[in-house]
């Protein structure tokens, strides 16, 4: 089995590239491939500008460079997203992907006020990295707002599944490891469903 990590996260050495390292290596460490889609290296644009807008309209093709990130998503049979949590939310970057790539014709078809979701069996997984400790997003209500904004919001709307949904808090701490594990740990079970299945 194969995975698309995808990192919208701007500095290589962030705990956020550590942790979708990590998977990666779960994932080899249980004989499962993967690539590491790292945005900010790879210099993807994420505004969404004229020519998407036409793609959305229906006017014209999507651009060389979503067509491409299109191609990496049905190539993988599950998506990991590893990303810092910026004001309460995906970092511009994964943010743009998202608006750029899961685009209208692509992950679903909106035409006459009828939405057809296209990405129906696709297998999601969320990791967010949170600076605050858990009390604060508790209090403040921040998995609900994960879950609506970017569980249903984006994944749901185009039909794929959500299989989890993990908040790393306190990531600025001095102990990182915790994480590291659960990211690793995460890799090597990702599959783990589809193989008792065969």
């Amino acid at each position: 089995m194969h995975a698309l990590i995808v990192v919208g996260h701007h500095d290589p050495q962030s705990l956020t590239h550590a942790l979708a390292r990590q998977v990666a290596d779960g994932l080899a460490s249980e004989g499962h491939s993967s690539e590491i889609a790292d945005l900010a290296r790879e210099g993807f644009d994420p505004r969404f500008g004229l020519a998407d807008h036409a793609v959305h309209r229906r006017q014209a093709a999507p651009p060389a460079d979503v067509l491409k990130e299109q191609a990496r998503i049905e190539r993988a049979d599950a998506l990991v997203l590893v990303y810092p949590v910026y004001w309460w939310s995906l970092p511009a970057l994964l943010k743009g992907w998202v608006e750029r790539v899961f685009s209208n014709g692509w992950a679903f078809d909106y035409d006459e006020g009828t939405t057809i979701k296209k990405l129906r069996g696709m297998k999601v997984h969320l990791i967010g990295v949170a600076g605050a400790d858990t009390g604060t997003f508790e209090r403040h209500g921040y998995g609900e707002a994960m879950r609506v904004q970017i569980e249903h919001g984006i994944f749901d709307y185009c039909g794929a599944e959500v299989l989890s949904s993990t908040l790393l808090d306190d990531s600025e701490g001095p102990d990182q490891l915790p994480h590291l594990h659960h990211a690793h740990a995460l890799g090597q079970k990702l599959f783990a469903d589809c193989q008792a299945a065969a």
